[in-house]
């Protein structure tokens, strides 16, 4: 009997290290949709222009990769390129661009993240956040500073909060 018990264990043992092996194997992930990247690029647009300012605003996905661009009228050209750098910053280094700006300068351990090609150090692009993972990234670029860049980025953010509860 206590035979018979011990190789049921190791049996049951062996299924579950199995069933974790291949649950490991694979991963599940959030991202923002075409849908919800959109209103939170038109909100922080809309921040922007309501406190004067002529931008670009960029949407990334988890990975960096785009998924939506608006650039208002009188947004410089550079400022496409600018504000998609910047989310895409945020989302590869999980973090905000202004602290990177700060945590990256000359004479730093980190400064050659700066020589990163795509990489862009400058205030205006956040990480976008579900239930502690990182589910997208924004950049803005033309407003004054980057520090109005970022304001512009997080009420963006904020409005559409709600969505990102899951």
């Amino acid at each position: 009997m206590k035979r018979l018990a011990f190789i049921s264990l190791c049996v049951t043992v062996l299924i579950g290290s199995r069933a974790l092996a291949q649950e490991a194997a694979l991963v599940s992930l959030k991202v923002l949709s075409p849908e919800t990247a959109l209103q939170l690029a038109q909100a922080t647009l809309a921040t922007c222009r309501s406190k004067g300012f002529q931008v670009a605003v960029a949407v990334v996905d988890r990975m960096g990769v785009t998924q939506v661009v608006l650039r208002d009228r009188y947004a410089g050209p550079h400022t496409p390129d600018t504000a998609t750098r910047k989310g895409w910053t945020a989302v590869s280094f999980r973090s905000d661009t202004a602290s990177l700006a700060e945590n990256t300068t000359a004479d730093t351990p980190q400064s050659g993240a700066r020589q990163i090609a795509g990489a862009l150090m400058l205030g205006g692009g956040l990480t976008v956040e579900a239930a502690g993972s990182i589910v997208g990234g924004v950049g803005v670029s033309g407003a004054p500073t980057g520090a109005d860049d970022a304001a512009c980025a997080r009420a963006g953010i904020e409005a559409i909060r709600d969505k990102l509860e899951f």
